[in-house]
């Protein structure tokens, strides 16, 4: 008796971008991993896959947003950080935009029916854990309510808009106490950093939404961590 037929990969459909995704989307056609990351590092061949989706929504409330998941802080790899909805592509997954839907929708309750993938990024390369990622790009078309699915793996999700993420009061680098500094953002009483916050200013410079902040602004990660939950505190 023949296996049951492995479930296609969905398809690319960049022809079905929005209008305010479009200039993104030219810029990454041809982009390189060195300007979407800071580490220089190239994955090697048996590195384990992952994928993230990067889901951008049009809100009639307050414009284009990108979908976000905080991550929750018993994990045993980036607790408590923000990340893009995504994780480790399994056996059955049909490639990286199958994985990244199917983790999304589990971490999120996102339809993955209403997402329109449009374009995959560069294989992205995460030292700490010694994944190799795959953003895809996408247009959530038709966006629903999502939620944290499973409190033990997602502590929040978040659609973050663009605008907020763009405004320079909200914009700085984080000094890691390897010595290394970075992109981040503080929005919606979360602190985004690292590889997502790293991801994030790249897109935003290359999508045409950045404006002028102060790059020379440097604040300490756990500090910057303590006012983002002050924040919600004082909320």
């Amino acid at each position: 008796m023949s296996s049951a037929a492995q479930p296609e990969e969905p398809a690319l459909r960049p022809d079905l971008a929005p209008a305010w995704l479009r200039p993104l989307l030219g810029e990454v056609a041809d982009v390189d991993a060195t300007a979407l990351t800071r580490h220089r590092i190239r994955a090697r061949p048996d590195a384990r896959r992952a994928a993230v989706l990067m889901a951008f929504a049009d809100d009639p409330a307050h414009g284009p947003d990108v979908l976000l998941v905080e991550r929750a802080g018993t994990l045993r790899n980036h607790a408590g950080q923000v990340a893009f909805p995504g994780g480790s592509t399994d056996p059955d997954d049909a490639g990286p935009i199958a994985a990244a839907l199917r983790e999304a929708e589990e971490e999120t309750g996102l339809d993955p029916s209403g997402v329109v993938p449009l374009t995959l990024l560069p294989e992205l390369f995460i030292p700490p854990s010694g994944f190799a990622v795959t953003p895809v790009l996408a247009h959530w078309a038709r966006p629903t309510a999502v939620h944290a699915v499973d409190p033990g793996e997602t502590a929040a999700v978040v659609r973050v808009p663009l605008e907020q993420l763009a405004d320079p009061a909200n914009r700085f680098q984080v000094g890691h106490p390897s010595g290394l500094t970075g992109p981040a953002f503080t929005v919606a009483g979360l602190l985004v950093w690292g590889f997502t916050g790293g991801l994030l200013s790249a897109l935003l410079d290359l999508g045409g939404w950045a404006r002028p902040w102060d790059t020379s602004r440097v604040e300490d990660l756990e500090s910057a961590a303590r006012a983002a939950r002050q924040e919600v505190a004082g909320s």
